[in-house]
């Protein structure tokens, strides 16, 4: 063990690596997932349609091989990122918010229909209902499946390796390789990866209690509520 920490500092980095690229994907993954989420609950068919396509084809293909696409193929198509790490990000962030965006649609989708009911008796237009009915009610529906999708994100960022971007994983492989101190790499990382899931499930926890305190003390979603039930 004592030879991994020699190599302290360099884990250090590739941590900070897997942090910005987790952060940044998430804050990208809640973007998509709402600009898609929406787009597939419109009634205008040109939004539907791209937004559907674009679903199927990130989940019906591997992040590994929209990875290489993105940093090895695009660059002959004329589009190029200035760094891999951006680029990683990018197809992290699309790539979970496929799968988040139908999180936002099935919660919306859910809602009762005394909810629309009501906005329309408030003289509510649809975005209005949208805006301060609809969505305020469907995140606390949305947050323990979001949470999953961020977890899962953080776990899909040892891909940057294969194209290389050397974030937490890559580092201590490198490590192990150097002083073959194969169990305490290896325990390292687990622990690691374990205590950053842990704190995204708590950041997760602590939005939900709020959320679900603003739902229900909010003087202009109590009769909304009522009249759902």
């Amino acid at each position: 063990m004592s030879d991994v920490l020699e190599y302290q500092s360099l884990l250090w980095d590739g941590l900070w690596t897997t942090v910005v690229a987790s952060f940044f994907g998430i804050l990208l993954t809640i973007v998509v997932a709402f600009v898609v989420g929406m787009m597939r609950l419109s009634k205008t068919r040109w939004l539907r349609a791209p937004s559907y396509v674009f679903v199927e084809f990130f989940r019906g293909t591997s992040i590994l091989v929209q990875l290489f696409w993105v940093v090895y193929a695009l660059p002959f198509l004329g589009v190029r990122f200035t760094d891999n790490l951006v680029a990683g990000i990018v197809v992290l962030g699309l790539n979970e918010g496929a799968y988040a965006s139908e999180v936002v649609r099935g919660a919306i989708a859910s809602r009762p229909r005394g909810q629309t009911e009501a906005g329309i008796a408030l003289g509510l237009t649809p975005g209005q209902r949208m805006r301060r009915i609809l969505i305020p009610q469907s995140i606390p529906v949305m947050l323990p499946s979001f949470g999953n999708v961020a977890v899962d994100l953080l776990k899909a960022t040892p891909l940057l390796y294969f194209i290389t971007v050397t974030e937490f994983t890559a580092d201590g492989l490198a490590i192990r390789t150097e002083t073959q101190e194969t169990t305490a790499v290896m325990l390292s990382l687990l622990v690691v990866y374990f205590v950053l899931s842990m704190i995204l499930a708590l950041l997760t926890r602590l939005l939900e209690n709020r959320f679900a305190l603003e739902r229900r003390t909010h003087p202009l979603l109590r009769p909304l509520v009522g009249s759902a039930s």
